[in-house]
Parts: C-alpha cells; structure tokens; sequence
C-alpha cells in the first residue's frame, strides 16, 4: 500500500509506488527463489458475476509456482499461495521470503498469483491502454473478481495436479494481506486458513479515525527525537513561505537539489512527505531495500540527520539530509527529479482501486501530527474527472467486507476461522488493522516495533528475537490448522463428493 506521491492535504496515500525497486537479496536466497519457480498463464474468465456476452472474454493470468520442496499430490502435501497485490508478481515474489523459507518444513507447493489488470495480467489482449482506457473497462478490475480470479485458479491447478485433498494456505502483506483475509472468508472450501500480514482491513470511512495513518508517522518520528517531530511539522510553512518570495523556488531547488526539469512548493512537500511515509512504513531493524535502500531503524537514521548539529538551524539542510536517508542512501543521486511518474512495476491500476471499492481515509491531520489539519470532506470530492467517478466509501463495507462496517468482532466470530492478523505497530497502515483476538483461531498478533509485513520478509541472522517469535508464532498456527485438516480428512467417511455415501444416523 504506497503512493509515489503524496499530497497529504490534497489526496489519499495509496498503496503503489512508482520509486520501486525490487528487494536486493543473499545470494542464498535468490538462487532458493528465482532460480526454481516456473512462470505460467492461466486462461481466466473476464467477469465471474454477469452472463452479458462481453463477460465471456478471458485473459491469460499470470502465476508462479515452484514445486521444491512439495510432498506432492499422492501424500496430500499443503499449497501455499499468494494472493498478488497491485503489481508485478515477481516483484512481491521477491519480498516474501517467509512462504520459501517455511515451505521444506511443510513440504509445501508455493504458487504466486498475479492481480488482474497488473504485471501481466492485463485484460484486452494484453494492452494495457485499452485495457486501462475508461471506465467501462476498468470497470473489471475489483477485489471481488480478483478473489474469483484465486479461487478460479487454484481449483483448476488442483485438478490439472490430480491434488483436489491438498490444503490450500494464503498468504498476503498489505493489500494482498487484504485479499488473504477475504479469500479465506469467501472461499473457505478452498483455502483452510490465511496469514495477513499488515492488512488494514478496517481502513474505512467510520471503521477506523482518518487520524490514525499520520498520527502513527508523527509517532514514530517523535519516538527518535522530540527537535526531530519539532523540525518537520514547522517546515511545511517554511517550504510555502520560501516558495512565495522572489527568486524563493531557486532557493529550494539549490537546497534540495532538485533537478532543473520542475520545482513547486507542493511538489517538494510530497517528495519529502512520500520519504517520511515510505520510511516509517518499511523501519526494519535490518538493511532493505524493499521500497529504496535504506539502512537498519532508518526512522532514527532520518532524525540523526534533522539533529545533526553541524546544521545548526538550517531547517533546509537538516530535511535534505533526512530526505537523503530515504532517496539516496547508496550515494549515487546527483539530483531529484520531482516529476518521476514512472511505473516500473505495473502499479498504474491502483487509482482506479482507490477511486472506487478502496476508499481508505487516511488524509486527517490532527494538530499532533505533522501536518496542519485539514478543514472539509475530502471524500465526498470527486478523486478524478478522468472516468467521471465520486468516492464511495461504502463500497466496500457493503459488497466485500461481509458485514465488517458493523461489527468486525461479531460477524467473523459467528462464520470465520482460520486466520492471522499480524501488524507492527510502527506501520501507518496499523491503525486499521485487526489488533486483537476475534476468536481462537482468528488471531492477531501485534508487534510494537514491527513495520509494514516484516514477518514476510527473507528472514537475517540480525534478526531481533521479537520478529523470529512472530513467524514461530505464525508457523505453529498454520501447522495447527495443516493437522486439523489432516485428522478431519482421516475421519471423514467420504474422501470425494462423487462418491460419498450418507452416514447412517
């Protein structure tokens, strides 16, 4: 859940990121990985819901399998998918060391599915501006029919592999945390449990406060350094003001040395802005470069720089020394361009997402956070004249979330099971997470320093203990849940539904 820019007074943080490059892994753990798993296409029926002529298209859908370490289909040996997020699949493939690392210990089949109209998965013959160009085909793309598009898949997959008794365990970080989290609650007779991770499931208008995601980035920042938090929240109105004067904008690009091509005020504000969010969502305790390469607790890095007291009281060259932990931590930028609006990970559908079903309030400024609070009803503005759209915050709460709007704890305690919220609570996107225990086997597991799906990425030896107890934690759930559907199969007295013969009451 990113956004390559975020005007924090003007639009809502989305989840893509166009500033993206994949994770830089062990040489270990890329051979373990790319080296093994296949890349195939499945023919996928355009709409699931509608017997209109036009829903009969299909597209070819992307998804990666690697069969290693799998028991097979003859000892009913578990499946393992992803449920893909808003982009490329190789790329979250890449960032979710956790599924290849566990896979020996259950002898599991690891199946990474791409999202429709991302990557490769484009409907339309594979063109992407057809397929993006208005609203009546972009009208294809929802969660809804991406969890159709899963279950589609995965039932077809277990047939072609004669593995029908396989179990079938989803795995999701942020939005396709999301998806786990809603698969297992819609197709419960196809995967037996799912792990979301960093899912702000209730990130929706009067579910959760729209304080909440900059209130938690405020947070983190302050917990480094109170001058640090003091820094940024004055320096919006230093950014304006110098805007504003004679030969000001000169000023702010020789500062922050910004590229000749374009420099405004609210442009500079969302680079800087984009580097404290990215930064307080991916606060690993170990070096990544997930979203850019960053070094281990790069939040304390960042204040490190704000109070380096060589600065004195440059507020400028205290936020281009934060600013540089995020954008140029390797050392290699000359200058920084403020209007990339590249896509090199297929991320663009998102705002379509955003301005439809996936209407997260995350644009409040309370007078604690750094940012000036914000007066009027942003989500009742048009996002976009593009497609001629109103947000619909409900969308949703009503369709999708099966009763969440209401009450979460109630409704997924009367039908669901088998799922894993984890959330670290110096991600934003924790604010809308499922925090507590539903039920005993709906668990949420939080840890008060982790980041966004920590627990997903490619385990280190730098590991603190508190994150290696969180995948323990997560492994000796799912092994419950594997060897619950083990002794449930054993004793059923039928093994397939075509040949089952009623018990005698």
């Amino acid at each position: 859940m990113l956004s390559s820019t975020l005007s924090f007074a003007k639009i809502y943080p989305k989840f893509p990121a166009s500033l993206i490059h994949p994770e830089k892994l062990s040489l270990s753990s890329v051979a373990t990985m790319s080296s093994n798993y296949r890349t195939k296409y499945f023919t996928q029926i355009l709409d699931h819901f509608n017997f209109y002529p036009k829903s009969h298209q299909t597209f070819q859908q992307r998804y990666l399998i690697n069969n290693t370490f799998w028991g097979g289909a003859k000892n009913d040996a578990p499946i393992f998918v992803y449920t893909g997020n808003e982009g490329d699949i190789e790329w979250f493939a890449q960032n979710t060391g956790f599924m290849f690392e566990t896979a020996p210990r259950f002898k599991a089949l690891l199946v990474f599915i791409e999202h429709r109209f991302y990557g490769k998965s484009m409907p339309y013959g594979g063109n992407k501006d057809v397929a993006y160009s208005n609203a009546s085909t972009l009208g294809y793309l929802s969660s809804t029919q991406a969890l159709a598009d899963y279950a589609t898949l995965i039932i077809d997959l277990k047939q072609n592999l004669t593995a029908t008794e396989c179990p079938v365990v989803v795995f999701g970080g942020s939005y396709g945390g999301m998806l786990a989290a809603w698969f297992r609650l819609k197709y419960p007779h196809v995967a037996i449990g799912a792990l979301a991770s960093s899912s702000p499931i209730l990130n929706f208008d009067n579910l959760t406060s729209p304080y909440s995601f900059n209130d938690i980035v405020s947070h983190d920042f302050r917990s480094e350094s109170e001058n640090c938090h003091k820094v940024i929240k004055e320096s919006w109105q230093k950014i304006e003001d110098t805007a504003k004067r004679t030969k000001g904008l000169q000023q702010l690009r020789k500062s922050f040395k910004v590229c000749r091509n374009y420099i405004d005020a609210d442009a500079l504000e969302n680079w800087l802005g984009t580097a404290f969010v990215y930064t307080a969502m991916t606060d690993y305790p170990t070096p990544s470069n997930f979203l850019s390469p960053l070094p281990a607790y790069p939040v304390k890095q960042m204040c490190k720089a704000i109070d380096d007291p060589t600065t004195g009281n440059d507020t400028f060259a205290k936020l281009y020394g934060a600013a540089n932990v995020y954008y140029n931590y390797s050392g290699t930028a000359t200058c920084f361009d403020l209007d990339d609006d590249s896509d090199p990970h297929g991320l663009g559908g998102w705002n379509w997402q955003a301005c439809t079903e996936m209407v997260m309030p995350t644009d409040g400024n309370s007078r604690e956070a750094y940012f000036q609070p914000q007066s009027g009803n942003t989500k009742t503005e048009p996002l976009t004249a593009k497609w001629h759209l109103t947000l619909n915050p409900d969308a949703v709460g009503s369709l999708l979330s099966l009763g969440v709007m209401w009450d979460i704890r109630r409704v997924l305690k009367r039908f669901g099971s088998n799922i894993i919220f984890f959330n670290g609570l110096r991600d934003p996107w924790s604010g809308g997470g499922v925090l507590k225990n539903i039920s005993k086997t709906i668990v949420a597991i939080v840890a008060k320093e982790g980041a966004h799906h920590v627990d997903l990425r490619f385990s280190t030896k730098e590991d603190p203990k508190w994150l290696q107890d969180v995948r323990k934690q997560e492994v000796k759930i799912i092994q419950g849940w594997i060897s619950q559907y083990y002794h449930d199969l054993a004793h059923l007295s039928f093994k397939h539904p075509c040949t089952f013969q009623l018990s005698t009451f």
